[in-house]
């Protein structure tokens, strides 16, 4: 199966949220897509109940590591057939330009570690990811 493309899952601390986008579809997707993810502010490291969820669901965690977007706009950067923001405040920030002919779309996930019950919403936020992720991987009548 030949690869779909790239996609970029941005957020703005590329803690939580994008860092379970960026494994759950580099796993599912293994052939047909290749994902990265990063941040308008990148946290120093990678929230450690993302890391918690993602190892007791079986993904590969190595490698994982907070980035920001810059890394991506730089000459040389991969070429982006998807850029997908999976937070309100990444979604309204002006993102520099990425290679490639990127369509994006927008997936509204709550920030897992602002809430007031942490594991249930990471757990929240990796159903509403899978959910959406099936729809890139799978198709659906609805848009990303």
């Amino acid at each position: 199966m030949a690869t779909t493309g790239n996609v970029l899952f941005l957020c703005t601390g590329n803690s939580a949220r994008s860092i379970l986008a960026e494994a759950i579809l580099n796993s599912l997707g293994r052939g047909r897509f290749c994902a990265f993810s990063a941040g308008s502010h990148p946290k120093d490291e990678v929230h450690p109940s993302a890391i918690a969820l993602l190892k007791r669901k079986g993904y590969e965690v190595d490698g994982l590591r907070a980035k920001s977007w810059e890394e991506f706009a730089a000459p040389g950067g991969p070429p982006f057939d998807y850029v997908i923001t999976v937070c309100n405040n990444a979604a309204a920030e002006d993102a520099p330009q990425f290679s490639g002919k990127a369509a994006r779309a927008h997936w509204d996930i709550p920030d897992p570690p602002a809430a007031m019950d942490v594991p249930a919403a990471f757990e929240r936020a990796y159903s509403m990811l899978l959910a959406h992720i099936g729809t890139l991987l799978f198709g659906s009548r609805s848009r990303l």
